[in-house]
């Protein structure tokens, strides 16, 4: 069984920080990345930011310069620091590892079960 479990939502006034988390458990060989995605009220799940086993990252147009990804890979956990929020970046935050699991060929993609974070003008 693999868990992911984000934490750290709520909700902000606009030009404020958060920082969420996301720990992953279970019977886990490696982690090749970890994303966050977001899906606001009525829109589709987008992307938000990656970053690899490697440390590279990468960040979606609308959050750059804002949002800073980061990972420990001690812990298995994914980081994702929100500056300068806007209400428009009110949305349910998920995140996404790809990882190999202990006799599985092949990595695979598992999902948390999101955390919401509002942002208030």
């Amino acid at each position: 069984q693999v868990q992911l479990v984000e934490s750290g939502g709520g909700l902000v006034q606009a030009g404020g920080s958060l920082r969420l988390s996301c720990a992953a458990s279970g019977t886990i060989v490696s982690i090749k990345s970890m994303a966050w995605y977001r899906q606001a009220p009525g829109k589709q799940r987008e992307f938000v930011a990656v970053i690899t086993n490697g440390g590279s990252t990468n960040y979606a147009d609308s959050v750059k310069a804002r949002f800073t990804i980061s990972r420990d890979s001690a812990k298995n956990t994914a980081y994702l620091q929100m500056n300068s929020l806007t209400p428009e970046d009110t949305a349910v935050y998920y995140c996404k590892a790809a990882l190999r699991r202990i006799g599985w060929p092949a990595d695979m993609d598992y999902w948390g079960k999101g955390t919401l974070v509002t942002v208030s003008s």
